[in-house]
């Protein structure tokens, strides 16, 4: 039997963009709760939600913005995010997610790249000050002198400012006034399901991070179908304590809630474990999103006993492998009896496989589940392409709807991942056993993931690059009992240079995300390599493992 398998499709897909689906819901479920934003006091319904996407829809439009036009994020969880994600979707504009945590090395790549016309910034996150970075890389802003990005044309701050250059929320929204409703109606009319609204930063084969262009169809049936196998109702809320910027918040999150009339819940700006609890007992949540390392943040919560969670029933845990006696606890303690785990990746809108949420313990731990309606999936000879027997390792190759329609400005890395047949290769090492379940048992691509944030070594190796005194660098994964993965680099100085690993970190520190900064650094004069000079990595990470001391089993 062959590692082939396809999704169910007795359930049509959603043949509509994701404006005229929003608003079907939203005028069925009109006096519904759908955001609830606990941290802000924001109380919003249905109806309500849907007169403030309209609203910041027309002030998109009165400044100027047409479909196919960028507007770049870069906020943490909050309201507007969600208003801003539905907005853009109603005009036809493609929403660029941009990390919160990105630094001023990775936020001037994300803006260039994506050629963004217009970025929403919001206040900060921890220590960093956005307003000041932006200004730092657009020095003429105040004077609306927007090189060295060519193709902007203006930064709105989503909280009220004097500072200038920068467009307060309050005074840009105003603007809706100039668009007339039956101005917006005409354009979202003129929309097709089929059509590029979303630009998601991932860490692809090569270099930089990579935007995933995503479809109406493509985020829309994810978020549809991903709500399905919760089996999510009207009367669902869903707790999301996990980022709005990635796909996990945001289609997991938002679009699986809205696609069923679902309450959008937000505990907090960013991941806190007790704010997360505040926010599922306050509101009596009945399903709740995030990582592993965030349930075991919230179960070892020294207050988590005070809270009452028996209103919780499902939910998922995705972005690494979930331990069983973590889950054992999610199901136990948090009350989450139907808790499942989800796999994909942001290219594929992003969940391709999911399990069900009555299925066997074993199958939720040892196993990413099956794989979703209306999707394909093959496991094949990586050095082949052809079809392996099920109980075969193998890649994992994706093929429907959810497969982005490329990455942006970048024809070649397309081409690298998606083949001449549509289907996607992942890069993730997978066996396919007699009823459809997938493992993932490895990577293809030596990308690190330290907990469930995703990481290439590429792109921080040619960040240390630039070190004056750095002649090479090479960055592994090291097993790690809390994270995952933790970030390690073998380090090669320039002749006669030296250098120690604090000084290494502080070069990094504010220049690149927390997580990327190496945890773990190893000064050498030669890395192991094959006859032909190609570095071997897997040997770098034996070495450090055992130098390191790390038990295998971590």
């Amino acid at each position: 039997m062959e590692s082939y398998d396809k999704g169910d499709s007795s359930k049509p897909l959603i043949e509509k963009t994701v404006g005229d689906f929003f608003d079907e819901i939203s005028n069925h479920f009109a006096s519904r709760d759908a955001l609830v934003s606990t941290f802000e006091k924001k109380r919003l319904t249905y109806k309500e939600f849907q007169n403030e996407a309209n609203r910041c829809a027309r002030s998109l439009m009165a400044s100027g913005i047409q479909k196919g036009d960028r507007v770049g994020i870069w906020a943490t969880n909050c309201a507007i995010w969600t208003i801003i994600q539905f907005a853009t979707a109603k005009t036809g504009a493609i929403l660029v997610n941009i990390n919160p945590a990105y630094r001023l090395h990775e936020l001037e790549y994300a803006i260039k790249q994506s050629e963004c016309n217009h970025l929403l910034i919001g206040s900060g996150f921890k220590d960093a000050d956005y307003a000041k970075m932006v200004a730092e890389l657009i020095p003429g802003l105040a004077k609306g002198d927007f090189k060295p990005f060519p193709h902007l044309r203006g930064v709105i701050h989503l909280e009220k400012t004097d500072l200038p250059g920068f467009v307060p929320w309050e005074k840009w929204i105003n603007s809706s006034e100039k668009v007339s409703a039956s101005a917006l109606e005409e354009r979202q009319a003129s929309l097709k399901s089929e059509e590029v609204i979303n630009l998601q930063y991932t860490s692809g084969t090569t270099g930089f991070p990579k935007g995933a262009m995503l479809t109406h169809r493509g985020i829309l049936n994810n978020g549809f179908f991903v709500g399905e196998r919760m089996r999510l109702t009207e009367n669902d809320r869903l707790c999301i304590p996990v980022p709005f910027y990635h796909c996990f918040g945001m289609v997991l999150g938002n679009l699986a809630c809205v696609t069923h009339g679902s309450a959008m819940i937000l505990p907090a700006p960013h991941f806190s474990p007790l704010a997360t609890l505040q926010a599922v007992a306050q509101e009596k949540c009945t399903a709740l999103h995030g990582v592993p390392t965030m349930f075991v943040a919230q179960l070892n919560h020294p207050d988590f006993k005070k809270f009452d969670l028996s209103s919780l029933r499902t939910g998922i845990m995705a972005g690494a492998p979930c331990p069983i006696e973590v889950m054992k606890r999610v199901i136990s303690d948090m009350h989450c009896r139907e808790i499942t785990i989800a796999c994909g990746m942001t290219e594929t809108s992003p969940v391709c496989n999911m399990t069900q949420i009555d299925e066997p313990l074993e199958i939720r731990t040892s196993t990413v589940g099956r794989v979703m309606p209306h999707q394909e999936q093959k496991i094949v000879d990586p050095a082949t392409g052809q079809i392996l027997s099920r109980g075969t390792q193998g890649e994992l190759c994706y093929r429907g709807y959810q497969v982005m329609r490329g990455y942006y400005n970048n024809p070649q890395g397309t081409r690298e991942v998606i083949d001449k047949e549509g289907w996607m290769h992942g890069g993730d090492l997978a066996i396919m056993d007699e009823k459809g379940y997938v493992q993932i048992t490895g990577r293809l691509k030596d990308m690190i993931i330290r907990g469930g944030e995703n990481i290439y070594p590429r792109e921080v190796e040619e960040f240390l690059f630039t070190h004056p005194k750095i002649a090479e660098a090479y960055v592994i994964g090291v097993p790690d009992a809390h994270y995952g993965e933790q970030v390690m680099v073998w380090i090669r100085m320039k002749d006669d240079q030296k250098m120690t690993a604090e000084e290494v970190r502080a070069f990094c520190k504010g220049r690149i995300m927390d997580y990327k900064i190496p945890h773990y650094v190893k000064f050498v004069t030669e890395f192991p390599t094959t006859i032909t000079g190609k570095i071997q990595k897997f040997r770098m990470r034996e070495i450090s493992i055992q130098e390191l001391n790390i038990p295998h089993a971590a």
